[in-house]
């Protein structure tokens, strides 16, 4: 019922921006508590940041500054706008939505971005 789908990632030169965002493929008209993770290779996933359906963010790295999160509610998407790219920023990007007390229930298959020169 609710199918996270991410889109945008790609190939990005070191200083340069990527724009990623997760769209719900489901069926249902709800608003969710909306996540992005990513992971390195050889790493953990990691959390980026989280937005509530009323647009309030939390970012894991208090060294951010670079990322920023949000909605746009008529598209019913959740964006990850990414500045100053970084080669550690490589790696798998997903989405997750459905906080149910611990973890998210619903993630999507996620998009690559690569950070190279």
């Amino acid at each position: 019922q609710v199918q996270p789908v991410e889109s945008g990632g790609g190939l990005a030169q070191p200083g340069g921006s990527l724009r990623p965002s997760c769209a719900d493929a489901g069926s249902s008209s709800s608003s969710h508590t909306t996540a992005w993770y990513r992971q390195a290779p050889g790493k953990q996933r990691e959390l980026v940041a989280t937005i509530t359906p009323a647009g309030s963010t939390n970012y894991a790295d208090p060294k951010k500054g670079r990322f920023t999160i949000s909605r746009d509610n008529a598209k019913n998407t959740v964006a990850l706008e990414m500045n100053s790219l970084k080669p550690d920023d490589t790696g798998v990007y997903y989405c997750a939505m459905g906080w149910v007390g611990s973890s998210y229930r619903y993630w999507g298959q996620g998009t690559q971005v690569t950070v190279s020169s």
